[in-house]
Order: structure tokens, then C-alpha cells, then sequence
């Protein structure tokens, strides 16, 4: 039963961590691109060469400080929603998330050799790419079903609901 009541709460979660690893895999590249066109490469090639110098709790640092800065940037994002900015705080939340994943992707691919020498952020790794792959499971046939009621191919309860949709259109069209 409490199973049964939860299921929603894990697909809303395997929902959200699919956005976010979208997220990551969608910007990962523009942030290449991005250090490919302006001279960002150099600072890369920099921050390579300090961390490998650096331990690896050290090099935890490294990636977590890129994160602090963006904190102010999403307090403005909240207090333009307290205050009822709608499209500002929409616009300040989601550029901040952007950047946050931006900057993330581009430090976790300067640090990702150096942070899995600890063997348990190697098994925190290790557990979010199984659960990235458990949530893509539990998603994978709702993202089939939404596609195939969009689809509408003429079978089924979806072929049906557009049948209703047409028909009901066509009645406010004729009330006119």
C-alpha cells in the first residue's frame, strides 16, 4: 500500500534527476564549446595543472567553491518570487541553474580524475549513475505513453481523446 502511494513521489524525483542529468549532458559540451571560443582553454589548462598538484580532499574544494557564488544569485531568484516578479525571478532561477550546471560540468571535468581517488566519492559517483539509470527505467514508459497519446495514430484511448477533443471543438465552432 505505502508502495503503492509513493510511486508518484519516485517518478516526480526520477522526473527531476533526468532533467538535471539532461541538463548536464545538453551543457557539458556548449561550456566546451564555450571554453573552445574564448580563452578559456588556457585557464583550463591552468586549473588542470594545480589540481594535479593538489590531494584529492583538497581537490574537493576546487569543485565544490564554484558553487558559493551562485548562491547570492539564487537568493535574488527567491526574493523576486517573495515579492511577486514572476518572469524575473523565472528568468534569475533558471539562468542560475544554467550557469550552476555550466560551471559545475566545466570544474567536475577539470577534477573527476583526481575526485575519484576517493574511494567514496568513487562509490557516490558510482551510486547517482545507477540511479540515473534506475529513473531513466522508471520514466522510460511514462515518456513512451506520453509519446503515443501525442501521436494519436488513430488506435486506443488516445485516438479516442482526440475523436472528443475534435468533436467538442466543432460544437463550439457551430455555437458561434
Amino acid at each position: 500500500m505505502l508502495r503503492r502511494l509513493l510511486q508518484p513521489v519516485w517518478v516526480l524525483l526520477a522526473i527531476v534527476f533526468l532533467i538535471e542529468a539532461w541538463l548536464w549532458d545538453h551543457l557539458e559540451p556548449i561550456v566546451a564549446r564555450i571554453v573552445a571560443a574564448i580563452p578559456l582553454a588556457r585557464f583550463k589548462h591552468w586549473l588542470t595543472e594545480r589540481v594535479d598538484a593538489l590531494s584529492p580532499a583538497m581537490t574537493l574544494l576546487v569543485f565544490a567553491v564554484p558553487v558559493v557564488p551562485l548562491f547570492p544569485l539564487k537568493l535574488v531568484g527567491l526574493w523576486l518570487l517573495a515579492h511577486e516578479y514572476w518572469t524575473g525571478a523565472f528568468v534569475t532561477i533558471v539562468f542560475g541553474k544554467l550557469v550552476g550546471v555550466g560551471v559545475t560540468a566545466f570544474v567536475f571535468d577539470v577534477t573527476r580524475a583526481k575526485l575519484l581517488e576517493m574511494r567514496w566519492f568513487e562509490r557516490i559517483y558510482v551510486l547517482v549513475l545507477k540511479i540515473r539509470a534506475r529513473a531513466a527505467e522508471l520514466v522510460d514508459p511514462i515518456k513512451r505513453r506520453i509519446r503515443e497519446l501525442i501521436a494519436g495514430n488513430g488506435e486506443g484511448w488516445s485516438a479516442r481523446t482526440l475523436r472528443t477533443i475534435q468533436r467538442f471543438r466543432k460544437s463550439v465552432h457551430q455555437a458561434r
